[in-house]
């Protein structure tokens, strides 16, 4: 008997839904950081075991769209409380703010299991806790309530337990040497992009957007070209740094990063390019894989 399930993660940002994903996949497939909006996309792991295959969806952190790319952000999220068998609603320490009421309402009338996962609990006491566990059972009645920490790997190989065993009996979505439904370049897009979210400050790492233009797949090498688009000339400035210095550090930690995801040696040749205001152009943002609506 094989079980198949598509298992949605939503929540607000920087709740820890690409960690959980990550740990669940067993090796870092969404890229993760401190700052908000770090995940702009729906990226499906493929976990697969004999007798199951769970496709987890990890989508953006909810939030209220200031310009069209937001938007585009949370077209991804309104299809995962749509097309799950399961969906967990992730939330951390007195995070009850509901940055959209009319999802929120989707969340708590959904008619397939719903899980309230409750992450960072190693930084709670067990009164807090409690507090936590009770505030989320009023709130949402029919909803299972799990609280882990995926810093520290507790409750997570049970909750793998229980989402197998709410998974309907089903052959697999996917095949079973899949990993996820993304190809190399956008992987290469999302390292690089992360690098530029923890080394830069400010607007720079939200005005940016990666796109690879080459990848070159040799026996020895994998030859990569990307460019790195940002809204205005002084961030262009910014990004090159004093003598090139600033992209040469996104490019060297990019490209060890690279060559531990591949598995191979790298070449990668960072440019930098001006689209203006490319955040609210529709045709650009439809270039970069936003699917407008």
């Amino acid at each position: 008997m094989h079980k198949s399930s598509f298992v949605n993660i939503i929540g607000n940002p920087n709740v820890g839904k690409s960690s959980l994903t990550n740990y669940l996949l067993g090796q870092k497939l969404s890229i993760i950081t401190s700052k908000a909006q770090t995940t702009r996309h729906r990226i499906l792991a493929l976990i697969n075991d004999e007798n199951y295959q769970l496709v987890i969806s990890d989508t953006p952190g909810i939030i209220k769209p200031a310009h069209k790319l937001h938007k585009s952000m949370m077209d991804f999220v309104l299809p995962a409380t749509e097309d799950a068998d399961i969906l967990i609603y992730m939330v951390e320490y007195k995070d009850h703010n509901l940055k959209d009421e009319s999802l929120f309402n989707k969340i708590i009338n959904i008619k397939v299991p719903l899980l309230i996962i409750i992450n960072k609990i190693d930084l709670l006491n067990q009164e807090k806790l409690e507090l936590e566990t009770d505030f989320w059972k009023a709130k949402v009645p029919n909803a299972e309530i799990w609280p882990i920490s995926v810093k520290e790997s507790f409750n997570i190989d049970k909750l793998l337990d229980r989402l197998v065993e709410l998974s309907p009996v089903s052959p697999p979505y996917f095949p079973k040497d899949q990993l996820t439904d993304k190809n190399e370049r956008f992987f290469v897009n999302e390292i690089i992009r992360e690098k530029i979210l923890l080394n830069f400050k400010k607007e720079i790492p939200y005005s940016v957007e990666v796109i690879t233009e080459v990848f070159k797949e040799e026996e020895a090498i994998i030859k990569i070209r990307s460019i790195i688009i940002v809204e205005r000339d002084s961030q262009k400035g910014i990004i090159i740094g004093h003598k090139g210095a600033a992209i040469k550090n996104v490019g060297t930690k990019a490209r060890i990063d690279l060559e531990s995801f591949f598995n191979k040696k790298i070449f990668l040749d960072l440019q930098v390019k001006v689209k203006k205001n490319w955040r609210s152009d529709e045709k650009l943002l439809k270039k970069f894989g936003y699917h407008q609506k």
